[in-house]
């Protein structure tokens, strides 16, 4: 981290501020109580720093009315404080298999500032309303009081939303959670098909999670998307669009979520033309969509590592600045106008920011940062979003270097993963791990499909180094 320039301890300044932080943010005048409402958390099995509720209540003529209540954030972390100006610094946590680094203090993230089950907490509040065909009717956002019923984990309410096993206990021990729920994963499900016939790209990549025992890494065990991670997908972009839309008709400047159109667009249509399909010479993202829906159902088995390699060619997404009147950079991978982060402000400072020009816009205050500010801050963002990525690989490489070092001179099929003048990456099918392939690169691209042999491993370093079989 240091040598990414990212900090992994708070200042002592900041550590003074956070011991006079006693106890969560108190309801002003003017904040609703929502406490009453059947309120859920959706995370992964670990996390602790909640940074969403979910509820959806059944309206007439088939509408649904769904609200996502995101941690108030600002509420005890000030603009211009010592832990504000880490989390500014960092601007997001960082997650190794070993230990994370978190942009807020544990105090707060998984505490004070987080939606912890059976704790009153502050929240923002988007308030939607779907028609029965998962068009937007109507949308409205407040601050209000929200009381977390029952923390759950994706994995197993995906399984029982998917029919293949019982709800979780904490679902049981609340009435009318079970019904709850179900209305939403039918809302989530009208909200994605929705978004692919726009050209959303449903995507599906292995996030490969290092399972220790004690000091040693025992293997490594790949994470997939459920109906519950689609639950909550569904609803936070839905409520980043909702809030994009809302800062831009008040007249006020944003920082967007932006994924622009690939550059290398013509090696997508060369990864299609080598299946058999053809894609339109121009990005088009409703034609990926339906050629990825296509490969999905014709060979699901390595759905997978089309993904990984389409993901590669489109590139990573960067954070802008949004101003009153201009046109909307969007999100590719997304097919949408107007984007943002705002749902995770626990975790990502970008949504932090959002958070406070949504307050300022909700109490016709002054906005707490500046254009140029704001401009500064979407560069920063995006470079140590950069930076943290390339830690947290790192370190993913050396738990994998670590799992691998005992297989020198083994065999494993591969995919290409990255190809340029700096060198050339592959990705073995199992162990799902990523190395560079130091000998046989020549005439390989992203996407080609190869045997490699393991020829050394640097634990500290994280290098995993391949040779062409």
């Amino acid at each position: 981290m240091m040598e990414r320039g990212l900090e992994p301890d708070f200042s002592a300044k900041a550590l003074q501020e956070l011991a006079a932080i006693q106890k969560p943010a108190a309801a002003s005048d003017g904040v609703r109580d929502q406490r009453d409402l059947l309120w859920a958390s959706i995370d992964n099995d670990d996390s602790r720093d909640l940074d969403q509720l979910t509820v959806a209540e059944a309206l007439e003529n088939g509408c649904v009315r769904i609200l996502v209540a995101i941690a108030d954030v600002d509420a005890l972390v000030h603009k211009g404080s010592a832990i504000d100006g880490h989390a500014a610094h960092n601007t997001t946590s960082v997650y190794t298999p070993a230990i994370i680094f978190p942009m807020l203090p544990v105090e707060l993230s998984t505490n004070l500032t987080s939606l912890n089950e059976n704790q009153d907490r502050m929240a923002i509040v988007t308030d939607m309303v779907f028609a029965a065909d998962g068009s937007l009717v109507s949308s409205d956002r407040y601050r209000a009081q929200v009381r977390n019923r029952a923390k759950l984990a994706y994995r197993s309410v995906g399984t029982w939303l998917a029919g293949e096993g019982t709800p979780p206990p904490p679902i049981s021990k609340v009435p009318g959670l079970d019904a709850n729920l179900r209305l939403q994963d039918r809302v989530a499900q009208k909200l994605a098909e929705v978004r692919k016939q726009k050209g959303a790209l449903s995507l599906e990549t292995l996030e490969p999670t290092a399972v220790f025992e004690g000091d040693a890494v025992a293997q490594l065990e790949p994470k997939w998307k459920n109906r519950a991670t689609q639950l909550i997908e569904d609803f936070m972009i839905a409520t980043n669009e909702v809030t994009a839309t809302y800062l831009a008709g008040k007249g006020l400047p944003s920082i967007r979520r932006v994924v622009k159109e690939p550059e290398r667009w013509d090696r997508i249509v060369t990864l299609a033309s080598d299946l058999g399909e053809r894609l339109p010479d121009k990005p088009d993202a409703l034609a990926l969509e339906t050629f990825l829906a296509h490969r999905r159902q014709a060979d699901p088995e390595k759905f997978t590592d089309l993904s990984l390699a389409v993901v590669k060619l489109i590139g990573r997404g960067e954070y802008a600045l949004d101003l009153p009147g201009g046109e909307p950079p969007g999100h590719f991978a997304l097919a949408v106008k107007d984007y943002t982060h705002s749902t995770a402000p626990n975790r990502r400072f970008p949504d932090l920011i959002t958070q406070r020009l949504l307050k300022a816009a909700l109490a016709a205050a002054p906005l707490p940062y500046t254009v140029t500010e704001l401009r500064d801050l979407a560069k920063c963002c995006t470079d140590r979003e950069d930076d943290a990525t390339k830690v947290e690989r790192r370190m993913r490489k050396s738990a994998a270097a670590l799992l691998l070092s005992g297989r020198i001179g083994e065999s494993f099929d591969a995919i290409v993963t990255g190809a340029s003048d700096k060198g050339t990456w592959v990705r073995l099918f199992q162990p799902p791990t990523e190395g560079r392939l130091e000998r046989g690169s020549q005439g390989l691209d992203v996407g080609d499909k190869l045997r490699v042999k393991l020829i050394h491993t640097d634990v500290e370093r994280g290098f995993i180094d391949f040779a062409r079989d």
